[in-house]
């Protein structure tokens, strides 16, 4: 239960640096918002796309997955979710990497900035919540056969496990008396059934 708490508690957080990143600086006084989707497969512009098409949109992705994956306990998709936002800032980097010929981290406001470390940090808490959370049983809409109780338990049986005594102490059958079929023949007659 508090690996339950805990690990959502880490992934929710990690969720909203992911959401939080894009409105932070992440380059040379450029906001995250201010990168195109398309700048990560194609490399990065000085165009300034709409709010839903810039990077926030993978970020606000991964946040929704990660509700649903602590919703739903599943660890897969806040691991999931975690690998997004991972996977969204290491090719952010490639590309302005490649744009401005090398990425350099500086006290004076040029260089990486805190929205990246904000985004990488997000990304890591995504995967230590998915790694914290514990795992999903899976017979809990199954149901699992009783096993015969022991010599010890004679009196659990059926699987009800209410005290008393059997209905049955042997594991044969039962035996059924012969149906009657009227009196005795007297002595020296034949039966009727030809005994």
């Amino acid at each position: 239960m508090i690996r339950s708490v805990l690990g959502s508690i880490v992934a929710l957080a990690g969720a909203a640096a992911a959401v939080l990143s894009p409105f932070r600086d992440w380059y040379d006084g450029r906001l995250g918002r201010h990168y195109r989707i398309d700048d990560l497969f194609t490399g990065v512009t000085a165009a300034h796309p709409g709010l839903f098409g810039s990077i926030l949109l993978p970020f606000a992705f991964a946040a929704v997955v990660t509700v649903l994956g602590v919703v739903l306990r599943s660890r897969l998709l806040v691991a999931l979710a975690g690998v997004v936002v991972l996977g969204f800032t290491v090719l952010w980097m490639v590309r302005q990497g490649r744009a401005a010929g090398e990425l350099t981290v500086t006290g004076d406001g040029s260089g990486l900035q805190q929205g990246v470390a904000i985004a990488a940090g997000g990304g890591v808490l995504l995967l230590l919540g998915a790694a914290l959370m514990p795992e999903r049983r899976r017979s809990a809409g199954r149901l699992e056969p009783y096993d015969a109780p022991g010599s010890a338990h004679p009196d659990t049986w059926p699987p009800t496990r209410e005290p008393g005594p059997s209905v049955q102490t042997s594991p044969w059958p039962e035996p059924e008396p012969d149906p009657y079929v009227g009196p005795e023949p007297p002595p020296g007659k034949p039966s009727p059934s030809g005994d």
